[in-house]
């Protein structure tokens, strides 16, 4: 299971049924879940943690340091969950300790080709990023978003579950849950309904958040004004909670 040209410390840890494919290098502090598929050249360094049943193709770079002129060596880690999926020529970078020191990738995940994720941005599962798509550091991205192909995302956004953000978007201000945004600058253009439809949202649900997103963005309210009415519809329909809640933490301001 292991290509004699491969690279691997003694001391990193492999669990039962993890393939290494030719010329690829894994690092001492490197912990690999059972199942894991590495394919040729693909390079695992740092204090990278990976779980089971992930498929990692050729030349990704993973657990490098964190391009952050502060860093300074810190032991910082890199956290890949279970059964993603991870394309080539990805980069996953370790977390700093500005922050929680951690970069990290939950499960289930469909990561296209060059996707970036700098030092501790924080993914969830069931999320889909195309092509390009580049994290900054400090980004939390909700399960189940969807970032186009180009996709820029500036340093410490939020972009909420159930998300869609469209090709070549750059996003400079937290992506509240269940909105979809385009262009650039970017400009919201409604909720995800066909992405909650096929994660089974019942028809009710879905009305209630589109009530709740013409309430945010159709209705002239101030953004206080409209998590006010958001709140009310939250407490009818727990679904659009998801999008009360996030309203009240945001830092950036959304895109409005």
């Amino acid at each position: 299971m292991i290509h004699p040209t491969a690279l691997i410390h003694p001391e990193a840890r492999l669990a039962s049924g993890v393939t290494v494919g030719a010329y690829s290098i894994i690092g001492k502090q490197v912990t690999i879940g059972m199942d894991t598929r590495i394919d040729d050249h693909v390079r695992i360094i740092g204090r990278t943690t990976i779980g089971a049943r992930n498929r990692i193709h050729s030349f990704c770079s993973l657990g490098g340091e964190p391009q952050d002129k502060k860093y300074q060596g810190e032991n910082s880690a890199l956290e890949i969950g279970d059964d993603n999926t991870i394309r080539e020529f990805c980069t996953f970078n370790t977390g700093t300790d500005d922050d929680v020191g951690v970069t990290r990738l939950g499960n289930h995940n469909w990561i296209m080709a060059y996707v970036h994720l700098a030092h501790d941005c924080q993914v969830g599962n069931h999320t889909t990023f195309a092509n390009n798509a580049t994290l900054a550091g400090h980004v939390h991205v909700g399960d189940w978003a969807i970032l186009g192909g180009f996709v820029g995302i500036h340093q410490f956004v939020q972009v909420g579950a159930h998300s869609f953000i469209g090709i070549s978007a750059v996003i400079t201000q937290d992506v509240p849950p269940y909105v979809m945004v385009a262009g650039n600058p970017a400009a919201p253009h409604g909720i995800n309904s066909e992405g909650l439809r096929r994660r089974g949202f019942s028809t009710d649900e879905i009305a209630a958040i589109k009530q709740a997103y013409r309430k945010l963005y159709r209705s002239g309210l101030s953004l206080e004004q409209a998590r006010e009415e958001v709140a009310l519809i939250a407490g009818q329909v727990p679904k659009v909670a998801l999008l009360g809640e996030f309203l009240s933490k945001t830092t950036r301001g959304i895109i409005r």
